[in-house]
């Protein structure tokens, strides 16, 4: 065992050289990239999403978006190619803007901003927004200049809102008092064509046809008395030759007009003056005075012309005639009454669809006039920012020092790091070394013992060639190396921008 130990504590000095030249390789490197990665700074800044300051219960909030998809629309509208642009420009960001490309200038600052959010049933909404670059003011102003764009944003989304919500009612409301106007129209312009035989007038015309049935059925009872009375006037001339009554004297229109005198007195009796009959038969009454007044001549100059009998007969004749030609006026009414009333089942079928369609639209009306009353109460919520807003819990401030790298940790850690590596190498070349070196070796490869070993002597000129082989590859771990860390970080491109470059196409995130 103690032979064992020995053997293999020669073999490490005898690899010394390539655990000391990986050793300095990666401390170096380590050392190399600590000291020069630039230190990149963070600030950062806390918002809140505010509830509505005026109850819901009062006056409902035009803006009704969820906490976190508004927060979700405001960071993708953040995000855009111009606005980081055009923060990147004024504030300077990157030392090297000048041989970057739009795309390299947007790609590293989505790279370098953070934005995260939390919510939760019972939590309040919460937005972080977080810068990293090499300067401390200029990652301030970064985050300072995202909190801007974020609550103008989010002022002129709840306000465009807002506004296009009091817009859309108020088209809506001017459309409705629009079709209410046309639909009022059209209403009454089927009222003035359909006016005689409207539903509210039904009544009227059923108790109008009444009634003119009746003075029918009176004008022709009266027709048929009166022709019965002259059948029996000729019978009772043809039997006797005679004629009774005192009118022989009198003309057929005198003789009509007494009788409708006799007939007005009885309808006085029964009906009131504004009676319908009434009015008309003294319509009659009035034209035949006329006619009696005209035809009034010296005593015996009617009858030198006619007989009793024809003058009798001419006045049943007169009175027999204005009778049916009442009863042809009063058919032509009960024609225009029952056709009336024969199109007033259609006409209300036709009004009710009509002042149906005007009852929705007002329906229609009124809510939009409601909602138009509710949109400007909350237009007002918005512009006076007293409903649900973005608010800065916690503004960005200057850091007043670097949160990475952490160049102790990077250089310990490559020096940790070459201490091992070294070790793996050597354990390495060992493994894959299968050349004969102890007896050990020739016992288990032949299966003979040899009686001594005797081991290999190097010449001076050999060791002299291997010790500055060792040299020279030392003084290129511990000069070389970091030359060409910092020649890469110089010339080439700075080591944050080529680390972060690695670490994007890697997928990872610092």
């Amino acid at each position: 065992m103690n032979l064992d130990l020995s053997f293999y504590l020669a073999v490490f000095l005898r690899r010394l050289p390539y655990f000391i030249i990986i050793f300095a390789l990666v401390s170096a490197a380590a050392i190399a990239a600590a000291f020069l990665l630039p230190p990149v700074y963070r600030a950062n800044s806390v918002l809140l999403v505010e509830s509505s300051q005026i109850p819901g219960a009062l006056a409902a909030p035009t803006v009704q978006a969820q906490a976190l998809e508004k927060l979700q629309t405001i960071e993708n509208r953040l995000m855009t190619r111009t606005n980081l642009l055009e923060i990147a420009q004024k504030l300077k960001v990157f030392k090297e803007m000048g041989k970057m490309t739009p795309d390299d200038i947007v790609g590293a600052m989505r790279t370098n901003t953070r934005i995260t959010k939390s919510a939760g049933r019972g939590q309040a909404t919460i937005m972080t927004v977080e810068f990293e670059g090499e300067s401390g003011p200029v990652v301030a102003g970064v985050v300072n200049e995202y909190v801007t764009l974020i609550l103008n944003e989010d002022v002129a989304t709840r306000t465009e809102r807002a506004e296009t919500t009091v817009e859309f009612f108020d088209q809506e409301v001017k459309r409705l008092s629009g079709e209410l106007d046309a639909m009022s129209a059209k209403i009454l312009d089927f009222q003035n064509k359909n006016a005689d035989a409207l539903p509210n007038t039904l009544q009227y015309r059923l108790g109008q046809q009444t009634l003119l049935q009746n003075t029918l059925a009176t004008a022709e009872r009266d027709i048929t008395l009166l022709k019965d009375q002259k059948k029996q006037m000729i019978a009772l001339f043809n039997a006797t030759g005679q004629i009774t009554g005192s009118t022989a004297n009198q003309t057929p229109e005198a003789q009509q007009l007494a009788q409708l005198r006799q007939q007005m007195n009885t309808f006085t009796a029964t009906y009131s003056p504004t009676n319908p009959k009434v009015r008309q038969l003294q319509a009659q009454i009035d034209q035949l005075e006329e006619i009696v007044k005209a035809q009034q001549l010296p005593a015996g100059a009617a009858t030198t012309q006619m007989s009793p009998l024809d003058i009798q007969l001419a006045s049943l004749d007169t009175q027999i005639g204005a009778l049916e030609a009442q009863r042809e006026q009063l058919l032509e009414q009960l024609a225009v009454l029952k056709d009336s009333i024969d199109r007033t089942p259609a006409n209300q079928i036709a009004l009710d669809a009509l002042n149906r369609d005007y009852t929705n639209v007002q329906q229609q009306y009124n809510t939009a006039v409601a909602r138009q009353a509710q949109a400007s109460a909350g237009e007002q919520i918005e512009i006076r920012s007293k409903g649900e807003r973005i608010s800065v819990v916690d503004a960005a401030t200057v850091p007043d020092r670097p949160v990475k790298p952490d160049r102790m940790l990077i250089a310990g850690g490559g020096v940790v790091a070459g201490a091992g590596l070294g070790i793996a190498v050597i354990v390495l070349m060992e493994l894959l070394n299968r050349a004969v070196r102890r007896p050990k070796d020739l016992i288990n490869a032949f299966g003979i013992t040899p009686i001594a070993t005797i081991p290999y002597m190097r010449t001076p000129s050999e060791t002299m060639m291997r010790r500055s082989g060792f040299a020279a590859m030392l003084l290129i771990a511990v000069i070389g190396i970091p030359a060409i860390i910092y020649a890469v970080h110089a010339y080439y491109q700075p080591l944050d921008v080529l680390f972060g470059k690695v670490m994007a196409k890697l997928g990872i995130r610092l």
